[in-house]
């Protein structure tokens, strides 16, 4: 996405959500750096977009930052999503779709859970893998 494709929400509400769950996964993001059960990317990936739609100067903050920056620009720019990142975010995921699948025993609710994390999983995977620098 470059700088240009920035296209804002022009609802005031939807705008400061969007902000909030920016700077939600920001945090979680930035967490996720020291906690290694915490993935990194996946937050950073969803900063940027809800950025993205709500406010171009936390946009730019975020990809131009010289810490968090690099992990939003590998994936912008097609060079991939590093290895832990995706293995982090298949495995959190299952995880947490198997719980719900537990507790939740409502078939159709169970099947839109399963059939979301498979597709979402071979998103995961069909994006390029990031080389180790």
């Amino acid at each position: 996405m470059s700088h240009r494709d920035i296209e804002q929400s022009r609802s005031p509400v939807i705008r400061t959500l969007l902000l909030a769950i920016g700077w939600l996964s920001v945090t979680l993001g930035i967490i996720g750096i020291f906690l290694p059960v915490l993935p990194t990317t996946p937050f950073l990936l969803l900063a940027a977009a809800c950025f993205a739609r709500s406010s171009r100067r936390f946009y730019l903050w975020l990809v131009e930052h010289p810490r968090l920056g690099p992990w939003v620009r590998d994936y912008l720019d097609g060079h991939g999503i590093p290895l832990k990142a995706k293995v982090y975010s298949i495995g959190l995921m299952w995880c947490s779709i198997g719980l719900s699948c537990y507790l939740v025993p409502v078939l159709p609710a169970r099947l839109f859970m399963l059939c979301s994390g498979t597709l979402v999983t071979l998103y995961i995977l069909k994006q390029k893998t990031l080389p180790l620098r």
